[in-house]
């Protein structure tokens, strides 16, 4: 799931806001091409909740490799894989999928960074993934606690 700041007049990353707007998406998981992809695709388009990949706008945690399948089966068997911290350009909010889950009283771009700087990359499906860093860096920014869990359980998440 990702991030993203902005001010409520602008869809590019503020560099100072005393209101930063935060947003969370669900983006289709990356997959080799094949099977794979046509599963996690598959999964995106039916709204499958825990087989969606979710990124804090514009901030992402993913494994290193997410396209090499070795990868993949170790994580989907639950053993750690290396994973990142991705901070991407984005030019507008998704128009699906996408929500908005608070302001932030702290400069969002400096905080997301101090938020990453301690954020361990071993990556675990189901213990410390992407949803466990969306949440993470939601409650960091707004105070907002298992923000996924409370859209999942809402009309919201079910769109």
């Amino acid at each position: 799931m990702a991030s993203f700041f902005c001010k409520a007049t602008s869809l590019t990353p503020p560099i100072t806001s005393s209101r930063d707007e935060v947003y969370v998406a669900a983006v289709p998981l990356r997959a080799t091409r094949g099977p794979a992809q046509l599963f996690t695709s598959t999964a995106y388009s039916l709204s499958w909740w825990n087989l969606q990949h979710y990124m804090a706008l514009v901030y992402d945690f993913q494994p290193q490799d997410p396209e090499n399948i070795s990868v993949a089966v170790a994580a989907i068997s639950g053993r750690k894989v290396p994973g990142v911290v991705l901070v991407r350009k984005l030019g507008k909010l998704p128009k699906r999928k996408c929500w908005f889950v608070g302001c932030s009283e702290l400069n969002a771009i400096d905080a997301a960074s101090k938020f990453n700087d301690r954020w361990k990359t071993d990556l675990r499906i189901g213990h410390h993934d992407c949803r466990h860093y969306a949440n993470g860096l939601v409650e960091y920014l707004t105070g907002e606690k298992a923000v996924l869990e409370h859209l999942r359980e809402s009309s919201y998440g079910k769109t």
